[in-house]
């Protein structure tokens, strides 16, 4: 691995849409466990604790397609067009969970509320499953033809491996929910859901187990670069280390321990995806040669370098954001007269 302009916004692209999966991936997972909670009062209180920030959330989602599209726009142009029906559902998937969080509530009417609780949390569980897909085709691999354009067909990219991916990922996102969901509540509530972290947890390492067993016997690429740069063999065991740190940190009783934990788990998954795919950026199965590389897709040196520079501007901004919000919105969820 040489550090140059490609390598560097391969990393900062990683980055964002990283970003986005630390941040809306507990918003996803909320949603996913919104029918399970029955009474009108918990159902608000769950849409209460992402209400002020689910939107800011997805601006890291934003940003990273910005800038996929800016430094590797022939990576772009092949996963948008490949993956157009997908990410279509994905996009309508979004947009009906935003709307039922904002309408829910405007009407008393339990039939109104009951259609909304339903988009609101099949929406989320949706949205993960097609993020989880995305990502496996891209480990796994698509058919690219000598143009690189995506040679497949969209029943074609809902493969075994590709949908164990996408199972991990709504397991993932559950979990990081459920203990998210719990830092914002109090009383009875809460510890109804400090139940629900556990069974979680339980459905996420046994996905995880699979997921990196199949991927160790079927995509043996993906230890290509750990195996040239041994030293990187140390985000795989930080990885390890943060998933048993969330069963510790929950029986000890310290929420935002077994939070942060997931939060590192999270990214060191995504390490560990990028670190895999490296240096491709859509790998071509079952072609290889047509594969588009961070070099064979990415912008001139001179468009990379004048990004570099809106990127030291663009991405303190938007970490300041993201911290004023989550501070601005901390504590626990109260219902109010304004609340959703």
């Amino acid at each position: 691995m040489n550090f140059d302009w490609q390598t560097l916004w391969f990393v900062l692209v990683g980055i964002l849409f990283m970003g986005y999966a630390l941040l809306d991936g507990f918003d996803l997972g909320v949603g996913a466990l919104h029918l399970l909670v029955k009474t009108d009062t918990e159902r608000r209180i769950f849409i209460n604790s992402i209400g002020p920030i689910w939107d800011g959330n997805e601006v890291w989602l934003v940003t990273g397609g910005g800038a996929l599209f800016a430094a590797f726009p022939e990576a772009y142009a092949t996963v948008f067009s490949g993956f157009y029906l997908a990410f279509m559902l994905l996009l309508i998937a979004l947009i009906f969970r935003a709307v039922a969080i904002e309408f829910r509530s405007k009407q008393p009417m339990k039939w109104w509320r009951q259609i909304w609780d339903v988009s609101f949390s099949v929406s989320s569980i949706v949205s993960s499953l097609l993020i989880g897909i995305a990502m496996g085709n891209l480990v796994w691999g698509i058919p690219l033809g000598a143009d690189h354009e995506y040679a497949g067909t969209f029943l074609g990219l809902l493969k075994p491996y590709p949908l164990l991916l996408g199972f991990t990922t709504l397991a993932l996102f559950t979990m990081h929910g459920s203990i998210f969901i719990v830092l914002k509540t109090e009383g009875a509530l809460q510890k109804k859901l400090k139940g629900w972290v556990k069974n979680t947890m339980i459905f996420f390492i046994l996905c995880y187990v699979i997921t990196t067993l199949a991927t160790l016997i079927f995509i043996p690429r993906m230890l290509t670069t750990l195996q040239q740069q041994p030293f990187l063999f140390i985000v795989p065991v930080f990885n390890v280390l943060a998933i048993a740190n969330i069963p510790r940190n929950i029986s000890r009783g310290r929420g935002w321990g077994a939070f942060l934990s997931s939060c590192a788990t999270l990214f060191f998954l995504m390490a560990l995806l990028g670190i895999g795919l490296y240096p491709n950026m859509v790998f071509s199965n079952p072609a290889p040669e047509n594969s588009l590389t961070i070099y064979n897709a990415a912008s001139s040196v001179a468009t990379l370098k004048i990004m570099s520079l809106m990127a030291a501007i663009g991405l303190p901004l938007i970490l300041s954001y993201t911290v004023s919000i989550y501070w601005v919105f901390r504590g626990k969820v109260k219902l109010d007269s304004h609340s959703y």
